[in-house]
């Protein structure tokens, strides 16, 4: 007899409930990786804590529907010009405020605290004032349902079936894939270009680098601008799931503060594996129990870091 069959029965084991609920956490965990790896971006390089960094998200997303919106034809081709546009534009305006904001403070970590407190608020009261207080959707590029298979144990041995149900989306596939590449290629471009090689001398030390001839100011302008490039992209991969709202930057600065903070402030590597490990327990705990209890148990995980591993699972402790 043949083994591939569809199953039809709401009646799943827990198995394929699992695998599901990763699956949505998979994305979660992308996109949480790149907006958490802006934010430790900035912080590792300029000392800098962006309290607006999820307001560059939030502008992403507003800007994905803009691009999107204006732009005839097939939804692709928007989305496209959209996965440009926005992370330039949000980057350009990072640039222009750390150039005439937090230069001016001398990059102070308390004054350029309460600097990106002032800066949220005007992105985001502006946002409101053109925007308008509506949600609003992006369609997706593509959107073909795929069917998930699973396994187990019959009385013919292993057999290979379709539970009802059990599928996702080609964008959400892609959404992973796509942010896979762009923090390989950040690793790249922090670990085998001239411009990482200027970033982590500055973050090593910028009395040094400023004695070498580094151009310390435009590389922070750089790295902010960058972040902030980082935090809009990933909002452009997660609209068409979503909706572009004027407060939808709240969550993903707070996860990516919980991401940071787990991981190693400033600890790209550690950025993403505590990206992909509060992105995959948020999916799983959402979709089993709730998305509150998720946060809650978050937020204590960082409790527990900051008591007994202050520096996070890949941060050097401060000497």
């Amino acid at each position: 007899m043949a083994a591939l069959r569809v199953n039809p029965c709401i009646d799943m084991e827990l198995g394929p409930y699992i695998l599901l609920a990763s699956l949505e956490g998979a994305v979660t965990a992308a996109v949480l990786a790149l907006t958490a790896v802006g934010l430790s971006l900035v912080f590792g390089v300029m000392r800098v804590v962006n309290i607006a960094h999820g307001e560059f998200f939030m502008l992403g997303a507003v800007i994905a529907w803009y691009v999107a919106q204006s732009f005839g034809g097939h939804p692709a081709l928007g989305f496209a010009l959209a996965l440009v546009v926005a992370p330039l534009f949000v980057g350009v305006i990072a640039v222009v405020a750390d150039m005439t904001i937090l230069k001016r403070l001398e990059y102070d970590p308390e004054r350029t605290i309460v600097a990106t407190i002032g800066l949220l608020y005007m992105i985001q009261q502006l946002t409101l004032m053109t925007y308008g207080p509506e949600a609003r959707p992006v369609e997706a590029p593509f959107n073909e349902r795929i069917a998930l298979p699973w396994i187990e144990f019959g009385d013919n041995g292993l057999e290979f079936y379709y539970p009802w149900g059990l599928s996702t989306t080609s964008y959400k596939l892609a959404v992973i894939g796509a942010a896979t590449a762009v923090l390989a290629g950040v690793w790249v471009l922090m670990t085998r270009s001239r411009a990482g090689l200027l970033m982590r001398a500055t973050q090593a030390d910028r009395e040094m680098a400023l004695a070498f001839g580094i151009p310390v100011e435009r590389v922070y302008a750089l790295v902010f601008g960058m972040g902030a490039g980082l935090a809009a992209l990933a909002a452009v991969l997660i609209v068409p799931i979503q909706q572009a709202h004027y407060l939808m930057g709240a969550d993903p600065l707070l996860l990516s503060f919980i991401v940071v903070i787990i991981g190693g402030l400033g600890s790209l590597p550690g950025t993403v594996l505590a990206a992909v490990l509060i992105g995959l327990s948020d999916g799983i705990i959402s979709v089993f129990f709730s998305p509150t209890l998720a946060k809650i148990l978050a937020t204590l995980l960082v409790g527990l870091v900051l008591v007994f591993r202050p520096q996070g699972l890949f941060g050097t402790r401060a000497v």
